[in-house]
């Protein structure tokens, strides 16, 4: 157990998680309904009227003056920021109210750090620096005034470990995503905890990647270090500290911690009680669109934005981007390719694997859960290559070269294991291979074989969801790999099924803004929002003649997982 200094208990965190929450509905009740009222009159009567609305509340949430919302309401729309904080850069992204682009800004941050094979951390005062920058270079960009901004949305990438003093200082690089050196961790969970009882409390095995072995392998290597942690948060969460001072986070990302009790919506003391973990170090939990935060005097000088702009709790990068796509209800799956690539289907239960293949998260509607498998390196796998093995090739210059080459790559396979596997394997130790290359085999085989791999791994994920009987209606493809027309199609062909795309495809800090826009009042419910939003661009089908192919070449790539065991042992 980790020693304290007198910090607020957990049940003061709940106590003031409910009085913001209830505060919200209190002080938001005539904004949300002069708002909405917006829609049948013009926005300049609107500016005139909703002040006069706003004397009777108070002028006061989450302890931080709100401003008048006549300072919120444009001429023409009501903008909202999202941001995303993801692996390679922090993206900042102002939306309107009709779901129109007005403007983003990427800032890079600096590579991952990788101290030893299979690790992976990242400083996350780099992340706020980049922040800093995509706030106020968007802000430029469009000429939106910050005093417009009605609400901000985050997001971010998950399973990441901030770790905290009592002061608010980072005490080591965050341990992110994609690091797997928990492995022992996952074991003494398993021993000690059970492989059954934690899929019960958390609806998850214990899996490398999550939150919670980050923390046990802190405590067990950086005992010191472990002593001083007063705070621990996911990275989207720390820029909500920094944004705000307040610890908190959503209900899609804490379910990536392995330490939420994901039925119920709420941290699991079963859980914590077991590891020995207390809860007092955790943020107060929130559903995705309500208010949880707002933006600081300090912060606000340093990014630009208005002090009072209030900050909804947001979600994981998977959430959101699902949000952002319109996978709002059962039936509705996406499969996006970035980095790591995901196959994610909302549902109206907590729906689990008992073989923990797949994950079962809160999703960021209240009321609703998602399931989703996970590729580690999807589109990793065609940048490494690029980057590692031919260099100074572009993208559109190796798949123009795929393209040429038949579905099934003349019997060339790839396993995309470059950072070990979790659907549907949950194996760290997993390594990619290229399989069954001959002299006659040029790049473009290699480079198709690389589409169809990644395609294959997501789909063992619908394997497991037709082993579940979980619905799949429509499929929606999203990320970069949704960018070029030859992976659309071979995903359509490898699935067996139609897929589209949004014209949005903005990610997950679009998703961030729609969360945002639902928290203020600007839409009634996520499922409205995304219904009027989220709009479809192209359509793909899959052909008969290679879908067989494909069918066929699957079957073959089933076969080297087994195969690669006889050789890592």
């Amino acid at each position: 157990m980790c020693r304290f200094d007198g910090s607020a208990c957990a049940a003061g965190r709940r106590a003031r998680a409910d009085r913001i929450s209830k505060t919200n509905t209190t002080r938001f009740r005539v904004l949300v309904f002069t708002i909405r009222s917006v829609r049948a009159a013009s926005l300049r009567d609107a500016r005139r009227t909703t002040p006069l609305c706003l004397i009777s509340v108070s002028p006061f949430l989450c302890g931080h003056p709100v401003r008048s919302v006549a300072s919120v309401i444009g001429e023409d729309t009501i903008p909202v920021l999202g941001i995303d904080v993801g692996t390679g850069g922090t993206r900042a992204l102002l939306l309107g109210e009709d779901g129109a682009l007005l403007g983003s800004a990427t800032a890079d941050h600096a590579p991952f750090a990788s101290p030893r094979t299979a690790w992976a951390e990242q400083d996350p005062a780099d992340w706020w620096r980049a922040s800093q920058d995509a706030l106020r270079s968007v802000l430029s960009q469009t000429g939106v005034a910050a005093d417009a901004i009605s609400c901000i949305g985050l997001s971010g990438q998950m399973h990441g470990a901030v770790l905290l003093d009592a002061a608010g200082a980072v005490l080591r690089p965050s341990i992110i995503w994609c690091d797997q050196r928990t492995e022992a961790e996952c074991r003494w969970l398993d021993d000690t905890v059970g492989r059954d009882r934690l899929l019960q409390l958390t609806s998850n095995p214990a899996l490398t990647n999550f939150t919670l072995t980050k923390l046990l392998w802190v405590r067990r290597h950086e005992p010191d270090l472990w002593n001083r942690v007063r705070h621990v948060l996911l990275p989207k969460d720390y820029i909500r500290f920094q944004l705000s001072g307040e610890h908190a986070i959503d209900v899609a990302d804490a379910s990536g911690t392995l330490m939420l009790d994901v039925t119920h919506r709420r941290w699991s003391r079963e859980m914590l009680d077991a590891v020995g973990v207390d809860e007092r170090l955790l943020p107060a939990v929130f559903e995705s669109p309500a208010i949880s935060a707002q933006v600081s005097r300090e912060a606000a000088a340093l990014t630009g934005l208005s002090a009072g702009t209030p900050i909804v709790a947001g979600a994981g990068d998977q959430a959101a981007g699902a949000i952002g796509m319109g996978i709002t209800r059962p039936g509705a799956v996406s499969a996006t390719i970035g980095t790591s690539g995901v196959v994610f289907a909302a549902t109206d239960r907590p729906a689990t694997d008992p073989r923990g293949r797949i994950h079962t998260f809160c999703h960021a509607i209240p009321g609703r859960w998602h399931v989703m498998g996970v590729t580690q390196a999807a589109g990793l796998s065609l940048k490494w290559f690029r980057d590692q093995i031919v260099g100074g090739v572009s993208y559109d210059d190796l798949t123009a070269e795929a393209a040429r080459v038949e579905p099934g790559a003349d019997g060339v396979l790839w396993a995309p294991y470059l950072m070990g596997e979790r659907t549907p394997h949950c194996d760290p130790n997993a390594r990619a291979v290229l399989a069954g290359l001959a002299a006659s085999h040029g790049r473009g085989h290699i480079v198709r074989a690389i589409l169809e791999g990644v395609a294959f791994s997501l789909r063992d994920t619908f394997s497991i969801f037709s082993e579940l009987d979980l619905p799949v209606e429509s499929v929606r493809l999203g990320g970069g790999g949704s960018r070029s027309p030859l992976w659309r199609q071979i995903q359509a062909d490898v699935y067996g099924r139609t897929v589209d795309t949004v014209q949005a495809d903005e990610g997950a800090a679009y998703g961030a803004a729609i969360l945002a826009a639902v928290g203020i009042g600007l839409w009634p419910t996520v499922d409205a929002a995304c219904d009027a939003l989220v709009r479809r661009a192209t359509v793909t089908e899959p052909r008969p003649a290679h879908v067989t192919a494909m069918n066929r070449q699957y079957a073959a790539y089933t076969r080297l997982y087994p195969a690669l065991g006889s050789i890592h042992g």
